[in-house]
């Protein structure tokens, strides 16, 4: 695959119910997602924004709160936004001591994020930070036997996933379809693995050291 997956960033977005039990989903799915981006060194940073994101619509609006993460890259910002109904309910940063709960995961997001702020809609209310640029690294596509296989394992899924991004005559997959497709496959090796009784925070975990000590000997 002569292409790099990272260049195309694609916008996306998840529905979800703010409640606790969700907060480690969204990490992991913001791992994921960055990853396939080619933005690894800013997962940390996303994760903590995404966290305290999330905890003040918890807080503040209530467990069980239809929202909504949506990601995207605005210029080379990377682009953070969570979704609620409550148009009252806004963040504030309080200038609190370090004892203090109130304001803090605010706090966080400000000492993180480049900026952020809060629009509000008719129906909703959008609470959103942006990370700093972060310049992409070249990355070595050298041909090898485990690039071989992921092509192949993405091209075995392409007509499993729907895109319109496809093209109808293509042979090769294009960006759009071949992240989709490697979302399809590590999500269901996931499940597999859930299903089994197996850990999946844990082998993503160990996946991502594998993959981090590959790519700095083939950097």
């Amino acid at each position: 695959m002569h292409n790099d997956l990272r260049t195309h960033r694609k916008p996306w977005s998840l529905a979800f119910v703010a409640e606790p039990k969700e907060v480690a989903v969204l990490r992991r799915l913001m791992r994921l997602h960055l990853n396939l981006w080619g933005l690894p060194e800013v997962v940390g940073d996303a994760q903590l924004c995404v966290t305290e994101l999330v905890s003040n619509v918890i807080t503040h609006v209530g467990t069980g709160t239809p929202t909504t993460l949506a990601v995207s890259m605005n210029g080379a910002h990377l682009r953070i936004e969570i979704q609620d109904p409550d148009t009252r309910a806004l963040p504030t940063l309080l200038q609190s001591g370090v004892d203090s709960e109130g304001g803090r995961g605010m706090a966080l997001v400000d000492a993180t994020a480049v900026r952020w702020g809060v629009e509000l809609h008719g129906d909703r209310k959008v609470t959103w930070c942006e990370l700093a640029p972060v310049a992409d690294l070249p990355v070595s596509m050298h041909d090898s036997p485990r690039l071989s296989r992921a092509e192949g394992l993405l091209e075995l899924y392409r007509a499993e996933v729907p895109s319109s991004a496809a093209n109808a005559g293509s042979h090769r997959l294009s960006l759009a379809r071949a992240e989709e497709a490697a979302i399809a496959i590590i999500t269901d090796l996931l499940l597999w693995l859930h299903g089994r009784g197996r850990d999946a925070d844990e082998l993503l975990d160990r996946a991502q050291t594998h993959f981090e000590a590959e790519a700095r000997t083939s950097a």
